[in-house]
């Protein structure tokens, strides 16, 4: 051990993180096996929720607890569902992001559930009341101010026909 202004140091590595050790030396099973992210655990929910349409959040998130109990916990690592980027904005897509993460500090599929229904029911309620993102309000709108860019630059480095072929299917 090594001491730094009033700090102890420790050169052996913390079992929380240590995920390619050997089973016989002590690290818990559930740390040897990736465990899903939490993208693949919003993605679940989403299939759940069109799979049983009138399926209420609560019986959702019972569903995901019960298919994810005793499996591997997600990773702090990629704490983000970045597809629902698309969907819905930031602040509303990652609204259960901070309980996921509580979650996996205490390792309680409840509390990770709770955090991935949050998210999920706020991006559906944003796009039960605007429509998907940048349809209906210019504030959200991602393609203002870089039209005339993308434009440039695709005409710029595409073929004509292929720029034809996506005009027609535009159009369509």
């Amino acid at each position: 051990m090594a001491t730094e202004a009033g700090c102890k140091l420790t050169l052996r590595p913390c079992n929380v993180f240590c995920t390619n050790q050997r089973l016989d030396k002590g690290v818990p099973n559930s740390m040897s096996q990736p465990g899903p992210s939490v993208s693949d655990l919003f993605r679940r929910a989403q299939v759940l929720r069109r799979d049983q349409p009138n399926a209420s959040y609560r019986e959702i998130r019972e569903l995901l607890v019960k298919e994810f109990s005793g499996k591997p916990f997600p990773s702090f690592h990629n704490l983000t569902i970045p597809e629902q980027d698309a969907r819905a904005p930031e602040e509303d897509w990652s609204a259960g992001l901070p309980i996921v993460r509580r979650g996996i500090q205490f390792q309680d599929w409840k509390e990770i559930a709770d955090g991935i229904i949050l998210s999920l029911e706020q991006t559906e309620n944003y796009e039960r009341e605007r429509g998907p993102e940048g349809d209906k309000d210019e504030w959200h709108d991602r393609t203002r101010g870089i039209e005339e860019s993308t434009k440039k630059a695709v005409g710029k480095w595409m073929p004509e026909e292929l720029m034809k072929l996506a005009e027609d299917s535009l159009k369509k």
